[in-house]
């Protein structure tokens, strides 16, 4: 097969919780760009028919769809609302997450709650969307993780700012995504299902300038990821070109941690 035909996604109906946000928006972007037809699941409907309505203004096949994976009778009936509306499901990115805690001190009320998105929200909804995934077919999930999902904070990236130190929840919930991607490949084995994860570096965001520079000087490649960079590598994951690519955690870093 021609590597274009391996790559389209056409005819591909895919789900990106947390599709709204700064990286969402950029996978959704990719996704549709290799015409498929691509759904943003929110907790804000209002905000994911917002930024479906801009991608469909360009041409693209983008929808919205209400989600809240901390609420299980809601993850059941966005299930049946992509089968009613849709017929199938091929392709689920589950990126959506919720940051409660801002530092290692906020209240432990914080991390609880974290968890129950996080964590109990996640094993619910990659249950029922893979399922549903299954009963389509076949396909691909990709998890969002994060290259802080394997190390510990450099808190060196903190000098001179006033950042503060990084939240515990997110590390915590971010390394188990990882090894549930590993769990899931091999209990779903047989079924006809892909599943990976991706582990970015940071990205730009209009960080403070000492942060930019501690950072950026610790990668290879000199900056931080920028909205095109998890695109190709999103698009690979959810196509036939990744067919044989199966329980992987990609590190998308620059170089951060070679």
């Amino acid at each position: 097969m021609h590597v274009k035909e391996l790559l389209s996604l056409k005819d591909k109906v895919v789900l990106v919780t947390g599709g709204s946000g700064m990286y969402g928006q950029s996978i959704v972007e990719g996704l549709a760009e290799a015409d498929a037809k691509v759904i943003i699941g929110s907790r804000n409907k209002e905000r994911a028919q917002e930024v479906a309505q801009r991608f469909s203004e360009q041409g693209y096949d983008v929808h919205a769809l209400q989600i809240d994976q901390s609420d299980h009778t809601s993850v059941l009936d966005a299930k049946q609302e992509l089968l009613n509306t849709y017929g199938k499901l091929d392709v689920f990115i589950n990126n959506a997450v919720s940051r409660p805690m801002k530092g290692y001190d906020e209240p432990i009320s914080q991390f609880e709650e974290s968890m129950q998105v996080n964590a109990t929200g996640m094993m619910d909804v990659l249950r029922e969307l893979s399922e549903l995934i299954i009963q389509s077919g076949g396909g691909s999930i990709i998890n969002i993780s994060s290259f802080m999902g394997m190390y510990g904070p450099d808190l060196s990236n903190y000098d001179g700012t006033d950042m503060g130190t990084p939240p515990p929840d997110y590390f915590f919930h971010k390394a188990g995504m990882i090894n549930i991607t590993r769990y899931l490949t091999r209990v779903l084995a047989n079924k006809n299902i892909r599943i990976n994860c991706i582990s970015p570096g940071g990205l730009f965001n209009h960080q403070p300038e000492r942060f930019l520079k501690n950072y950026c000087k610790k990668v290879p490649l000199g900056r931080m990821a920028n909205k095109d960079d998890i695109k190709g590598l999103v698009v690979l994951l959810s196509s036939d070109a990744g067919a044989y690519i199966n329980g992987e955690n990609i590190v998308m870093d620059g170089g951060y941690c070679a």
